[in-house]
């Protein structure tokens, strides 16, 4: 196993020349002494092969152990705390790379869904599978040499069975008594924030796009997640706020005008509204370092998933965890 000591070769793992792309995240500058966050415009998988941390996901904390998974969407802020011997493999593609007929159902764009899940059992079993199958053969193909698009379609589908995987582990924790008519119009909603919301933060103007009343929007909010139409929009908002705030160098004044206010002082009050820090203090603590200390009950688990069984696709017998 490369282990998080070693040298970064790669300036983030960013897809190769068919869209997708494997490597380990010791590999990459993700794996850095003083992380900072940012923001990658692919998607990202991680699944925590060694070791224990803490990956950031927009500034939530999610701690890591091996066979925990997670999936960065692209325009997250996201942020590695490398802690020793941490280590994870990283599956990146581009955001246009699969189809809807591919992924059929899933959400695989970079709206909010499922990012983290403990993975165990038969379910780490198939999806340790598919991630070791993936990169072999990315090692394989490295390069667009021979059957080109023959090559390309096999790492498409390959990848394409490992998100359907994926979704499956979500599948079971969605709200059956929630109706298909407000989760339609829900996701239209979702859709539209975020193309629209630094142009309109009215709930007016996204239930007049999808064509339904203020309260039948807002209804079917609360209903898919406990906010109003109206919170939720604030959220969106006050989310691109921080991930600019962390991730650029762009002004106060500047990210509030590409939200929609005219005026640095009402982007103000609303940030620490919304926040409960002024921009400026949230700027200087989003660099701050990221704990690193390990819950109690954690333990030393860092060769649960053995490197053979993702890096051969030969069968490998399971270590049990101490």
């Amino acid at each position: 196993m490369v282990t998080s000591v070693q040298r970064p070769t790669r300036s983030a793992p960013a897809p190769r020349w068919a869209g997708v792309g494997t490597c380990t995240l010791s590999e990459t500058d993700l794996a850095t002494a003083q992380p900072q966050p940012r923001r990658l415009p692919y998607h990202l998988l991680a699944l925590t092969t060694a070791g224990h941390g803490t990956v950031e996901i927009d500034f939530e904390p999610h701690r890591c152990r091996p066979g925990t998974l997670l999936w960065i969407r692209p325009g997250q802020a996201v942020r590695f705390g490398v802690e020793p011997g941490l280590d994870a493999t990283l599956v990146s593609w581009n955001r246009d790379l699969l189809t809807a007929a591919e992924v059929a159902g899933v959400p695989i764009d970079d709206l909010p869904g499922p990012s983290n899940w403990q993975l165990a059992g038969e379910d780490e079993d198939a999806v340790i599978t598919e991630v070791a199958q993936l990169g072999v053969d990315c090692a394989r193909h490295s390069s667009a040499t021979g059957a080109k698009d023959l090559t390309a379609g096999l790492l498409r589908h390959q990848l394409a069975v490992l998100v359907l995987r994926i979704a499956l582990l979500a599948s079971g924790t969605e709200a059956g008594s929630i109706s298909t008519s407000e989760s339609r119009t829900f996701a239209r909603f979702r859709r539209d924030l975020e193309a629209g919301h630094g142009r309109s933060r009215r709930v007016e103007d996204y239930a007049a796009g999808i064509g339904c009343s203020v309260r039948t929007l807002t209804r079917a909010s609360l209903a898919l997640t406990g906010r109003t139409a109206k919170q939720i929009v604030d959220d969106r908002v006050a989310l691109e706020a921080r991930r600019l705030l962390a991730c650029t160098d762009m002004s106060v004044a500047e990210i509030g005008r590409r939200l929609g206010f005219g005026e640095p002082t009402n982007f103000g009050r609303f940030f620490h509204r919304e926040v409960g820090l002024s921009p400026g203090a949230f700027r200087g603590e989003s660099g701050s370092a990221m704990p690193a200390e390990v819950a109690d009950d954690v333990a030393d688990i860092g060769a649960r998933i053995p490197a053979q069984r993702l890096t051969s696709n030969e069968p490998a017998a399971v270590e049990p965890a101490p």
